[in-house]
């Protein structure tokens, strides 16, 4: 899934491309992609993109309605498995709706723009069109952004007070910080020498202290590694950075010490027993019951 560094990258990818643009065309490709209908989406068709901004894991293309029209902002949210793909031109003919990964294409007046697309059956992959971003439900909700200046440590330490749940799922709580997945959070515990499942609330001031410096420099390192490589690059770019997650049975680069895994459901995380649990493997329930 795509994070922050990973949609910051694709932020200012898209205002070296698209500001300043006339938007001529916006096809919907996915019955479940365009999750609003007032305004439409012809109300893009003539305007003019003015900025990109982000918010947490959104894409916000801000562009100015034809005619002197309202703002109109095009939020979208890539999930697990969306990407975004640029294109210098496209074929004449449209695609066709519902076949394959295509999710919704945006023309330029010059003849390139861009795809949306979603690999898997599972179609997450969310676009609203609103006059103002605060209206998209997730973007209302989200916490403060980690990359933002005002983000010190004690705005930190306040996010932190009174939580009682496990470092690993409050770093990942989009309400509590924006922009944080699982790849990153499992970054920022390796690089502060955490475990996953440590409870905030037995977090020292020092600790929390550390894990601060960790998850901004973490962020600020993947930004920077990020910056300048083209859209297509990016993902393979933030695998190619990760120390840890993702990384299950090789060898941790700090320590050497074997890198494990402990899975869920729907996804799992990677941590350093070294490096993080003073040498002890943590309980993988899922796989305990799998030997039973």
């Amino acid at each position: 899934m795509p994070e922050v560094p990973e949609v910051e990258a694709l932020r200012e990818f898209l205002d070296d491309q698209l500001v300043g643009k006339e938007i001529v065309r916006v096809l919907p490709l996915t019955v479940n992609v365009l999750k609003t209908y007032d305004p439409p989406l012809s109300a893009l068709e003539g305007a003019t993109v003015t900025a990109i901004a982000r918010h947490g894991k959104y894409l916000d293309i801000v562009a100015a309605g034809a005619d002197g029209g309202a703002e109109l902002h095009l939020a979208v949210h890539l999930a697990r498995a969306g990407w975004l793909r640029w294109k210098d031109s496209f074929p004449p003919q449209p695609p066709r709706p519902g076949k394959g990964p295509l999710a919704l294409r945006v023309v330029l007046a010059g003849g390139e723009g861009f795809d949306l697309t979603e690999a898997g059956t599972t179609k997450r992959l969310a676009v609203h069109l609103v006059h103002d971003p605060a209206q998209v439900p997730g973007i209302e909700r989200l916490g403060p952004d980690p990359l933002d200046g005002s983000f010190d440590r004690d705005a930190f330490a306040r996010l932190l007070a009174g939580e009682r749940r496990q470092i690993k799922g409050a770093l990942r709580d989009q309400r509590l910080i924006a922009g944080i997945g699982n790849a990153y959070s499992d970054e920022i515990l390796h690089a502060a020498k955490m475990s996953p499942f440590k409870p905030v609330q037995n977090l020292s001031e020092d600790e929390i202290t550390l894990l601060y410096e960790a998850l901004r420099s973490t962020l600020r390192e993947a930004v920077e590694r990020s910056r300048g490589v083209a859209a297509g690059r990016l993902k393979a770019e933030k695998k190619s950075g990760l120390r840890v997650h993702g990384r299950t049975g090789e060898a941790c680069p700090v320590c050497g010490d074997t890198i494990r895994e402990v899975s869920f459901s729907d996804s799992s995380l990677q941590y350093c027993p070294t490096c993080q649990t003073g040498g002890k493997p943590l309980a993988d329930r899922r796989l305990s019951r799998l030997l039973k």
